[in-house]
């Protein structure tokens, strides 16, 4: 190799080096650049759990049977076999009137039940005027009315717990679900039967029905990461990949402790912070929380 060819090598090989050096750290700027332009969301791992779901109704307690028991003819009340408010077993005599006919001096209980009212001796009954109301309290049903966006979730035999205004909890089950809305509500109507053997629970009281629905796999979240789509469906946002995903969901349950949610994969990156500054698609950086 001659000296001048050396002397080329020498000059030129510096300079290939210096070229390419550049070449890369241009490369690695352009590169942090990009990093630096991407948005940065915080994000947390949630896992789904059995969750039951329950659905909170106003309730009112009716009894299973309220009766006007009629005289079959017309009579005076010449004695009364029970007074107002006592418990009475079936056939007993409620009424006694005094007339010829002897087969129907006698108005009798058609069920055991308690005294809600009764007339007074001396009183005349024409045939078909009350002589006592009657009415059974055990069992009680309880009702309320479920509206329609929930009725998929609600069958018979689920368990429910009925919490009166006076005190007391009671636990059941649901014994009735109409097939049929109310056309003014548009609400279905619901039943739970609960045992009331010595007639404590009385008719018409208030109280609040929570009905335990079927356990699903759930989430609970912060209301404040909820958001609305373009198309208007509220929903979260998670990260798979750096890219971010909208889901849809359904609220299960508004609690004390955050919201239960369904329709998102089990386990999702949920993004909880920025979750409102990024789009779908969009590449991100994350900050897990």
């Amino acid at each position: 190799m001659t000296k001048n060819i050396r002397i080329s090598l020498y000059i030129l090989i510096p300079i290939l080096l210096w070229m390419i050096s550049g070449f890369f750290v241009s490369d690695n700027k352009e590169i942090e650049e990009v990093k630096n332009e991407l948005f940065t969301v915080g994000t947390f791992q949630s896992n789904a759990v059995k969750y039951q779901p329950t659905i909170k109704l106003k309730a009112t307690s009716q009894s299973e049977a309220r009766v006007n028991v009629r005289a079959k003819t017309s009579g005076e009340v010449v004695k009364i076999g029970s007074k107002q408010g006592e418990f009475v077993q079936k056939d007993s005599i409620l009424c006694s009137l005094g007339i010829v006919e002897l087969n129907r001096t006698e108005v009798k209980a058609p069920f055991a039940g308690f005294i809600e009212q009764i007339v007074k001796p001396g009183n005349f009954l024409e045939r078909g005027q009350v002589c006592a109301t009657i009415i059974q309290l055990n069992p009680i049903i309880f009702s309320a009315e479920v509206p329609e966006f929930n009725i998929n979730k609600v069958e018979t035999g689920q368990n429910v717990t009925i919490k009166l205004i006076t005190g007391e909890i009671i636990e059941g089950k649901l014994t009735f679900v109409s097939k049929s809305a109310s056309p003014s509500t548009r609400t279905f109507k619901v039943e739970s039967q609960i045992q009331n053997k010595k007639g404590m629970i009385r008719d018409g009281i208030t109280a609040e029905m929570i009905i335990k629905t079927n356990q699903v796999n759930a989430h609970k979240i912060s209301p404040s990461i909820l958001l609305l789509n373009d198309n208007g469906k509220i929903g979260v946002r998670s990260v798979e990949n750096n890219k971010v995903i909208f889901h849809n969901v359904t609220i299960l349950e508004d609690s004390e402790s955050g919201l239960w949610i369904s329709g998102i994969p089990n386990n999702i990156e949920l993004i909880v912070q920025g979750q409102g500054f990024v789009e779908d698609g969009q590449e991100v950086l994350i900050n897990r929380l």
